[in-house]
């Protein structure tokens, strides 16, 4: 059996922080979660770095086994500046800070215009109320589905989305979690914040 992290009842990003922590140390982790985020969150880090991974329901929690295989991916150290990506990243609804209505239609112009432009973003972040354009009914998810079908990565806060009561009505992009997007945004070749 291998190391056990018991991440129950944390909130994002404890249980994503302690498993990588605790795979820097053991080949075999068992992480124990007890809610959904959690577990789809824990997983997609084991996944990222390339090793197996084994789900079981045991009624209270669900216990992830992770094992880093000799062909395991090493952990992420912070990235190079000089080969990342190209991180746009957006914390509101409106561009600007002043008439809201304004910011509205400067934000709509400004994705709708990089949807037009030559060089893309390969990463859009989506925080705080930044999250509510990704979801049914915002005037401007036809551009960044535009921008997801050019290439464009869309990753949403779930911690955000959850907090606005919008996870089921995300329409583009993914849930992702604070850990995360601080990899991607310590990753960056050029970050750009609106």
């Amino acid at each position: 059996m291998g190391f056990i992290v018991d991440a129950k009842n944390l909130a994002c990003p404890q249980p994503v922080v302690l498993t990588k922590k605790a795979l820097e140390d053991h080949d075999e982790v068992v992480v124990l979660v007890n809610d959904p985020t959690a577990r789809s969150n824990v997983k997609k880090l084991a996944q990222s770095l390339g090793c197996t991974v084994a789900e079981e329901e045991t009624g209270e929690c669900t216990r992830i086994t992770i094992s880093r295989a000799a062909r395991c991916d090493a952990l992420p150290e912070t990235a190079q500046n000089d080969g990342g990506p190209l991180v746009l990243a957006l914390s509101s609804e409106t561009m600007g800070s002043g008439d809201e209505e304004l910011g509205r239609l400067l934000m709509k112009g400004f994705l709708h215009t990089i949807v037009e432009a030559e060089s893309k973003p390969d990463v859009v972040v989506l925080f705080n109320a930044a999250v509510k354009l990704a979801v049914e009914g915002s005037e401007v998810l036809d551009d960044l589905k535009d921008l997801a079908d050019g290439g464009s990565r869309i990753v949403a806060c779930g911690t955000c989305l959850g907090f606005f009561g919008l996870k089921d009505r995300l329409r583009v992009g993914e849930v992702s979690n604070m850990y995360e997007i601080v990899q991607i945004l310590f990753g960056a070749r050029r970050l750009v914040r609106v």
